[in-house]
């Protein structure tokens, strides 16, 4: 299964699409967002990601204790709103982002939350679009994703494999089969031993999608393991300076961090290489160095093979080892010098 965003065919035997997640990490300073734009270009991404929502398209501004956060999170102490205000990217902003972005070579996209975000979005004409881990059971806006044509990828995080099912099959019913899926952890941050990446091979055989990670944990050895195990897409939140502080400022990767997960993902897809057991040209060539049968003590002209004149030794020249058994009591056609490689001119018929 494949997908394509612009120019990038996205899916099996093609390099993991890396997403820089800018989220919040800009503090409502436009200059800070420009600047992480160029610095996820040099630091190996494929995309910046955006988010478009305002705290009034996600929620209300409510006192009320089902608005309130209270779960051992990050956010802790805030309403929705408040923290929705706080983390925010303004829309003004995104048309230059988004032409910041594609100035440098990078893919530009967004997470909607509403019908008028996505309406926003393709006026931008954004080449694709994210559905977030907590609006995965909003059908109706994945219906409406979906029904624009454009590649749509869906985080997993706290959906249960019937409401994976349930995205995957209204985007279908709009006739939109480029879907990709990515195993998440609803966590922020993600600890590592919650991560369960072997959903990502689970996700790719229930639906047939291109499958990845969208990943909160700290560090970067889960995208690596992720890419291992099949994962053609890695997001991660991305900030310039984690001193800059914002919502997701704890669980986002800074410039050499995010260089060094993007050069990490680069070495593992170069060392998963293709699927099957064949040496390439210079194992070959270091087969001359395997063993194989030689003579080891002079033989005379019909003197019997025995394992005291015949060994499996390097280098590779005489017969495999597999015929020791076939050669062994049988005669010598000719006489044959210590270190010959034995072959079948030399045993009598």
């Amino acid at each position: 299964m494949k997908i394509k965003i612009k120019d990038k065919n996205i899916g099996d035997g093609e390099k993991v699409f890396i997403i820089a997640e800018l989220s919040a990490n800009h503090n409502h300073n436009f200059e800070t967002a420009a600047e992480s734009v160029k610095a996820i270009k040099d630091c190996g991404a494929d995309a910046v990601k955006l988010q478009t929502y305002t705290a009034d398209t996600l929620t209300i501004d409510s006192n009320k204790d089902y608005f309130k956060i209270n779960q051992g999170t990050l956010w802790d102490g805030s309403t929705l709103y408040d923290l929705y205000k706080k983390a925010y990217t303004p829309w003004e902003w995104q048309p230059k982002l988004k032409k910041l972005a594609e100035d440098l070579g990078l893919i530009c996209f967004s997470s909607p939350f509403d019908k008028t975000a996505v309406d926003f979005l393709e006026k931008m004409d954004v080449p694709a679009y994210k559905i977030a881990s907590f609006e995965i059971v909003d059908l109706p806006l994945i219906e409406y994703v979906a029904s624009k044509g454009k590649p749509v990828i869906i985080s997993t995080g706290i959906a249960t494999e019937e409401e994976v099912s349930d995205a995957v099959n209204r985007c279908l019913a709009r006739g939109n089969d480029q879907i990709a899926l990515l195993k998440c952890t609803s966590e922020y941050p993600a600890p590592v031993e919650k991560m369960n990446l072997r959903g990502i091979k689970l996700l790719k055989k229930k639906f047939n999608t291109v499958v990845g990670l969208s990943d909160h944990s700290v560090g970067t050895t889960a995208a690596s393991a992720a890419v291992a195990l099949g994962a053609k897409i890695i997001e991660k939140h991305f900030i310039l300076d984690r001193k800059i502080g914002g919502p997701d400022s704890s669980f986002s990767l800074e410039p050499a961090e995010f260089k060094r997960m993007a050069d990490e993902i680069r070495l593992v897809e170069s060392a998963l290489g293709k699927e099957e057991i064949e040496p390439d040209d210079k194992s070959k060539k270091s087969r001359a160095f395997a063993r194989s049968l030689f003579v080891v003590q002079d033989i005379p002209a019909g003197g019997i093979f025995t394992e005291e004149n015949v060994r499996s030794i390097r280098p590779s020249n005489g017969l495999m080892p597999k015929y020791l058994n076939d050669v062994l009591g049988k005669k010598a056609a000719i006489n044959i010098e210590r270190g010959t490689p034995l072959n079948w001119d030399l045993i009598e018929k």
